[in-house]
């Protein structure tokens, strides 16, 4: 690592309860394929390790995954495994359950409250761990997630999980969660390309509760699990990036971060060439007037 290398140091920290990451993290669905954890093109193994190794030595310490992240030949959480095993004491990695596929790879219904277990334990057995740092609720349309929730809650009290979150949520779905057991973290689709009312009211709500909001697809835009390639590249964002001398995503992951201290990014890539561009842009620092450019264009799409 030369000095000139920018380290996730450089995005500054936020806690998820008591755990300290840095406010750049990685997100490993696309680890493996070029589909994400849809059946498409198996990812290269080795490759996909090395990304992950070299995300940790640039001081990513913030892995979010799922045990449903799947293609016909890889997973994410046993890629992890074996990339990172034994786990540094810092490192903390979040999965999620809710949804979840069969072993063909084909979409069930969302659990019930009673399968919620077993999927902890899957994800416990794929990782390697005895208790695992960050489980997300996915909420799966359901009205209330309060059945849901409180069996996450059981397995916090009994020492499986240590914090909790919830992801694709409505403002009612926090309250309705804080009601049950302490929320660490928020994870609902949020950046540029996202209409702005589906999420500004659970980003303040989080940001007044010192609660992470951690956006997915926030570099994807429209393309969404299909990758950033499929992303709008609006002019605003083209000269913001030429005037920085970076790349569009780059961008768009520093305007996420400008949302509030207590957001977080989880770029993902599959590709080690990607990785230290990801984690630079937890260094830039955009202008007033940048922000207001790129603040109108997120506008419009509402």
């Amino acid at each position: 690592m030369t000095a000139e290398t920018i380290t996730a140091d450089a995005s500054g920290t936020f806690k998820l309860g008591d755990l300290s990451v840095h406010r750049i993290g990685f997100g490993a669905m696309r680890l493996t394929g070029s589909a994400a954890f849809h059946l498409g093109t198996p990812s290269d193994r080795a490759r996909s390790i090395a990304v992950l190794r070299r995300a940790v030595q640039l001081g990513v310490n913030h892995i979010d995954t799922a045990a449903f992240y799947f293609s016909s030949l890889r997973s994410a959480n046993e890629i992890i495994n074996a990339a990172l095993s034994p786990y540094m004491d810092d490192l903390v990695i979040a999965t999620k359950v809710g949804p979840f596929r069969d072993q063909a790879g084909e979409w069930a219904t969302s659990a019930r409250p009673d399968q919620l277990r077993g999927h902890v334990e899957e994800n416990l057995r794929q990782l390697g761990r005895d208790h695992l740092d960050l489980v997300y609720l996915r909420r799966m349309r359901q009205d209330s997630i309060a059945e849901h929730f409180g069996a996450l809650a059981e397995l916090r009290e009994e020492g499986l999980i240590r914090h909790l979150g919830i992801s694709t949520i409505e403002p009612r779905h926090l309250t309705e969660a804080l009601e049950i057991a302490p929320v660490v973290s928020v994870q609902n689709r949020y950046g540029l390309d996202v209409p702005r009312a589906e999420a500004q009211e659970v980003l303040r709500m989080c940001g007044d509760r010192g609660i992470a909001f951690v956006p997915y697809y926030s570099v994807a835009g429209e393309g969404a699990e299909r990758g950033a390639a499929e992303a709008r590249n609006d002019a605003e964002v083209l000269a913001v990036a030429r005037a920085h001398g970076v790349s569009p995503a780059q961008i768009r992951v520093a305007w996420t971060l400008h949302q509030g201290p207590h957001v977080l990014a989880i770029p993902g890539t599959g590709n080690p060439d990607h990785i230290e561009e990801n984690v630079a842009a937890g260094a830039l620092w955009l202008s007033d007037d940048e922000l207001a450019r790129l603040n109108a264009t997120h506008a419009e799409v509402s």
